[in-house]
């Protein structure tokens, strides 16, 4: 579909009832996300075997509990993107709060018209464009609101592996590993809930700048200008790039950032033995996940948070189980409020004053 019928079609979904656009949401990340990819059946079903060896693997050893009702699914760019679109509507439905909060006022005659249809366009950008670039569900940058179970985004992983010069089938069981555990550590009764009230909590946060309503309705009733608005530096989300607040976006950042990091710590020892070019996965996966940084955001000040699924909180993890052993790891997990600060990311000594002092095995 080219730019000017995809506008064609934006222009008459304009009119969808409800707070968040969603139909319009499908279109433009189906859009984004390309071309539909196929994917080999040979390819495929050493996925579903790697699957089902690392399903067995990690509650061995890790002890995180996996669920074997959950199957494995393979996708592209557009099943990606349609499988996590609705995941992240936590992020869409407090803008809309804030949008309706703000329809009673001046502004309202823009609000009313105009808030459906940029949240939509603006979940549909999240999805299709995340969906260009993950591995699976564990690299998003963002907690999905539902499982969805091992998820491999086979042309991204086979491109990933090909690009970086990397055996494939390492790269394969690597994600395979990485998916199950995520999975399985967002399964615990409280870490997804948590997480997805940290992000939410952001967006709630999230100031409407008033001054972009007017461009875009402008823009709206036009489709040139439609396009050359979304070609401006921030696009749509610079609608809330009034201001957020720092203190709950450096909470969730360091929330996510263990659950990544932890996932990695986890996945080496799970993987031991079997993966002997781990190193540069990880050094390639890195300079994926910085070069992504760069280019992604949310809401103008939201960006795809994924710090690494080698990095500080893995390497945080470490330390605690050099200094205090496997145990002393394991209770990071207890409850939110063991979770370490964005200050104490740096400083594992504080957190464990904080959260072990007390404990036996510290001394």
């Amino acid at each position: 579909m080219t730019d000017r019928n995809l506008l064609d079609e934006l222009m008459k979904l304009l009119s969808r009832p409800g707070p968040v656009n969603w139909a319009l949401a499908e279109q433009l990340a189906g859009h984004v996300s390309g071309d539909p990819e196929p994917i080999d059946p040979w390819v495929a079903d050493e996925y579903m075997e790697l699957a089902r060896l690392v399903q067995l693997k990690v509650p061995a050893a890790t002890g995180l509990a996996t669920d074997p009702t959950l199957e494995p699914v393979l996708v592209g760019r557009k099943e990606w993107a349609r499988l996590h679109l609705r995941s992240f509507r936590y992020l869409v439905d407090p803008m809309a709060d804030r949008l309706d909060d703000m329809g009673s006022g001046p502004y309202g005659g823009l609000i009313k018209p105009l808030g459906p249809v940029l949240l939509g366009m603006n979940a549909g950008a999240l999805a299709g464009t995340l969906s260009t670039q993950a591995l699976g569900s564990f690299d998003a940058g963002l907690p999905v609101s539902e499982p969805v179970g091992i998820t491999f985004h086979v042309p991204n992983i086979e491109r990933f592996a090909t690009e970086n010069g990397l055996d494939p089938r390492q790269v394969r069981l690597w994600v395979a590993f990485h998916e199950s555990v995520h999975e399985a550590l967002l399964g615990r009764s409280w870490v997804r809930p948590h997480l997805i009230d940290l992000f939410g909590s952001v967006v709630s946060s999230m100031e409407v700048d008033t001054g972009a309503l007017g461009i875009w309705q402008e823009a709206l009733t036009d489709p040139a200008r439609l396009e050359e608005a979304f070609a401006q530096p921030g696009g749509m989300s610079a609608l809330f790039g009034g201001g957020v607040d720092e203190a709950r976006l450096g909470t969730a950042h360091a929330a996510m950032t263990m659950v990544e990091g932890y996932g990695a710590y986890l996945v080496e020892h799970a993987s031991t033995g079997l993966l002997p070019d781990l190193a540069s996965i990880r050094s390639a996966m890195a300079e994926q996940l910085a070069s992504r940084r760069d280019r992604a955001e949310m809401a103008g000040t939201l960006r795809a948070t994924s710090a690494g699924v080698h990095g500080i909180g893995a390497d945080f993890c470490a330390e605690v189980g050099t200094r205090w052993g496997p145990e002393a790891v394991r209770r990071i997990w207890e409850g939110p409020g063991n979770l370490p600060s964005p200050q104490e990311l740096d400083d594992v000594t504080g957190w464990a004053a904080r959260v072990l002092l007390d404990d036996p095995f510290t001394g």
